[in-house]
């Protein structure tokens, strides 16, 4: 009789029964940071892409990797070989069929990529987003996944944190985030990344590897001779530098 309990007590443990109700913002949240704040390093295969009025304009996949403190590296494998990587100071924008790189102080960034430097950070989400609320689960993109609106701190609008979704749609919108997460695990699926102009990149992630060993130079960026060092700032926009029409 006591083994059958033991038993019992295991396969519950294994397989816990499903939630009775949906998890509130801050389940979400607490999952989320929770799943992601112990590793000093992550990995993840990543789809990028780009939207203009809702049309799909390019779209980008390589592997992104992550580093604490507030480390990133985004190797780009298709269509073109790119480089991006914010070394804790600076941000770099490689492109080698240019013999160019872009570089800005990695606190100044507006590209589209700064909100996902939580994930080398201290993973508070309240440290990037003023206010975060639940959106409708037709605008997840996975059957499993569940979208939370992040109103990201600096943007212009000024949307008070008990605001419903409703209101927020109706209100003058600036800059937002929508992570979409595993409800139970707290792993992010995807994230859209909306500027105040209307601009939106969406990156999807696949493969989460965490505390992959990885060098100290791999969120290093050296030029070498020959590269051209623009000083400035690159925007989220697929045209933030000139391309050649895609075949």
């Amino acid at each position: 009789m006591k083994l059958g309990l033991i038993l019992i007590s295991v396969l519950a443990g294994l397989f816990p029964p499903p939630e009775d109700k949906p998890p509130t913002v801050s389940t979400l949240l607490r999952r989320f940071e929770s799943r992601y704040r112990p590793s000093k390093t992550l990995q993840a295969n990543f789809l990028e892409t780009y939207f203009d009025s809702g049309k799909v304009v390019r779209s980008e996949a390589g592997i992104a990797y992550f580093g604490k403190p507030g480390k990133m590296r985004w190797e780009y494998g298709s269509p073109e070989t790119n480089l991006y990587v914010v070394d804790g100071k600076w941000s770099w924008f490689y492109v080698p069929a240019d013999h160019t790189v872009t570089r800005a102080r990695a606190k100044q960034s507006s590209d589209s990529r700064t909100p996902l430097a939580l994930l080398a950070g201290e993973m508070k989400v309240s440290r990037i987003c003023r206010n975060v609320v639940l959106e409708d689960p037709s605008g997840a993109v996975q059957s499993q996944g569940v979208v939370l609106r992040c109103n990201l701190r600096g943007s212009d609008d000024r949307i008070p944190a008990t605001a419903t979704t409703t209101a927020i749609s109706s209100a003058v919108q600036g800059a937002y985030a929508l992570f979409e997460l595993n409800p139970r695990t707290g792993e992010l699926l995807r994230i859209l990344v909306v500027d105040s102009g209307g601009v939106q990149v969406e990156f999807r992630f696949s493969n989460w590897q965490f505390d992959p060993l990885l060098q100290a130079s791999k969120f290093s960026f050296q030029p070498s001779k020959g590269i051209a060092i623009v000083d400035g700032d690159f925007a989220a926009a697929p045209d933030r530098r000139e391309r050649k029409p895609e075949r």
